[in-house]
């Protein structure tokens, strides 16, 4: 378990993080969700100890980040543009991290590098975005770290090659119950892979949550009514946003469905749908409702 206490993080002026808390339990796909600048690749080096902490704690199993070798080997951070040296090679890259990993299996590896299509002796400085991407998965596949993090994992990647590389992450989770956290501006790239989310706005947790569970709180609901209705119609709800145009109403609601419907069927309307919610409207809505409540 990862536990995130009250990090603050700032660069000169700029506060980052700010009074972090959260909580990862073992085995999760924690999708790190949020704007540009919000914090999401900050978390991501706290995390693997390559930046320090202003302030707060960060504990693996109770046990402190800092200067702790023996949690330290456990993690792997893939970055969203990966640390290799000019002229460096594929071959050259994974002895390279075989140095900090020295349990790196190269069976493992060259499965990977096979399926990916991946020329070890090419510099990997003339592979695209994604075969960057692949080549990275590669090798933190053979490392089978109980803890990845990934920045940006299936940017530049096409659709067969994204299917490939989550089908790679969910045979490391089966297989070592790794931990995962995977950061992203993509949010219907997460939404297949993670269980957990966390939303980050403005360098604070936003929101955190069980994604399977919060989305089957989020409602999107189409509305038509032969009478002039308004906003406060609908004070008794938990609304996270009203649009009106005429008698037709769109609202997105938080809460028990059944208790929502009973509530609205009291209004009489006469068009009455329930529509799906993905991750990215949740986090559009969260967001929106955030700022809403700051310019009140």
């Amino acid at each position: 378990m990862i536990t995130i206490s009250h990090v603050y993080k700032s660069f000169d002026t700029e506060q980052v993080l700010n009074d972090l808390s959260l909580t990862i339990n073992e085995g999760t796909v924690l999708g790190l969700v949020g704007e540009n600048g919000c914090g999401k690749t900050t978390l991501l080096h706290l995390l693997n100890d390559s930046l320090k902490l202003d302030k707060g704690e960060i504990l693996y199993n109770e046990q402190p980040l800092h200067n702790n070798p023996d949690i330290k080997k456990d993690i792997l951070l893939v970055s969203d543009d990966a640390f290799y040296h000019h002229n460096e090679t594929l071959n050259s890259l994974k002895q390279f991290y075989a140095t900090f990993y020295p349990d790196l299996n190269d069976e493992v590896f060259m499965q990977y590098i096979k399926q990916f299509k991946l020329d070890l002796k090419k510099p990997v400085k003339n592979f695209s975005k994604g075969m960057k991407r692949q080549a990275m998965l590669a090798i933190a596949c053979a490392v089978a770290p109980k803890y990845l993090f990934l920045d940006e994992a299936f940017d530049g990647l096409d659709p067969v090659k994204k299917v490939e590389m989550k089908a790679a992450i969910n045979a490391l989770i089966i297989e070592n119950k790794t931990t995962v956290i995977i950061a992203s501006h993509n949010l219907r790239e997460l939404e297949d892979i993670c269980d957990q989310y966390c939303i980050l706005h403005e360098g604070k947790l936003l929101e955190a949550g069980n994604l399977l569970e919060d989305e089957s709180q989020i409602h999107k609901i189409q509305l038509a009514f032969n009478k002039e209705v308004t906003q406060k119609d609908f004070n008794d709800l938990n609304l996270l946003d009203f649009k009106a145009s005429g008698k037709v109403i769109h609202l997105i609601v938080k809460g028990e469905q059944k208790e929502i419907e009973r509530k609205i069927k009291g209004l009489q309307p006469i068009l009455f749908e329930i529509l799906p919610v993905n991750l990215e409207e949740l986090f559009i809505y969260s967001v929106r409702k955030e700022k809403q409540e700051n310019d009140q």
